[in-house]
C-alpha cells in the first residue's frame, strides 16, 4: 500500500507539474496575443479612428436633419395655430367694437345728438340748396326786391294800430291813478267811498 501512494503520490507530481508548464505556456500565449492586439491597434487605430469620426459625422447630420424637419413642422403648425387665434381673437373684437358702437349711437340718439347719417343728410340738402340758389340768382334778387316795398307799407300800417294801443294802455293808470288821491282824501276825513271798499 505504501508503494500505491508512493506511485500516486508520483504520478501527482508529475500531473502537477504537467499542469504547471501547461498553465505557464497558456499565460505566454495570451501574453504574446495581446501584445499582438496592442500593436496591430497602433498601426491601424488611426484608420480606425478616422473610420469612426467619419461615421459620427455622417449620423450628425442625419440627426440636424431630421430635426430640422421637425422643427420646421413644429413652426408650421404654431404659425397656423397663431393665426387661427388671431383671426377668432379678432373677430371678438369686432364684435365687441359693433356692439359698442351700437350702444353709443343709442345713447347719443336719447341725447338729441345727430347722428353721422343726418349730419350727412344735412350736408346733402345744403348742397341741394346751395346749387338751386346757384341757379336762380336773378329770380332771388328780383323778389326781395318786391317784397321790400310791402314789408315798408305793412310796418306803416301796423304803426298807428301800435300808438294807438299806448295811449289806451296808459288811460286805465291814469285813472286808476286819479282814484288813489280821492282815496286817501276820504280816509282822511275818516268818510269811505264804496270804490275803497
Amino acid at each position: 500500500m505504501v508503494k500505491k501512494l508512493q506511485k500516486l503520490s508520483a504520478d501527482k507530481k508529475k500531473s502537477n507539474a504537467q499542469l504547471s508548464s501547461t498553465v505557464k505556456d497558456s499565460a505566454q500565449q495570451i501574453w504574446l496575443a495581446g501584445l499582438g492586439a496592442f500593436s496591430k491597434a497602433q498601426e491601424e487605430g488611426g484608420k480606425v479612428f478616422e473610420a469612426l469620426v467619419k461615421e459620427g459625422l455622417t449620423i450628425q447630420r442625419k440627426t440636424q436633419a431630421v430635426a430640422e424637419e421637425k422643427i420646421t413642422e413644429a413652426t408650421s403648425r404654431v404659425t397656423t395655430m397663431a393665426s387661427d387665434i388671431g383671426s377668432k381673437a379678432q373677430g371678438q373684437w369686432d364684435k365687441l367694437e359693433n356692439i359698442f358702437e351700437d350702444r353709443v349711437a343709442k345713447a347719443l340718439a336719447k341725447l338729441g345728438v345727430p347722428s353721422a347719417r343726418d349730419l350727412e343728410a344735412l350736408s346733402a340738402r345744403v348742397d341741394a340748396l346751395a346749387k338751386g340758389s346757384k341757379a336762380a340768382p336773378a329770380k332771388a334778387a328780383a323778389k326781395p326786391a318786391a317784397k321790400a316795398p310791402a314789408k315798408k307799407a305793412a310796418a306803416k300800417k301796423a304803426a298807428p294800430a301800435k300808438a294807438a294801443a299806448k295811449p289806451a294802455a296808459k288811460a286805465p293808470a291814469k285813472k286808476a291813478a286819479a282814484k288813489k288821491p280821492a282815496a286817501r282824501a276820504a280816509a282822511d276825513t275818516g268818510a269811505s267811498t264804496p270804490s275803497a271798499s
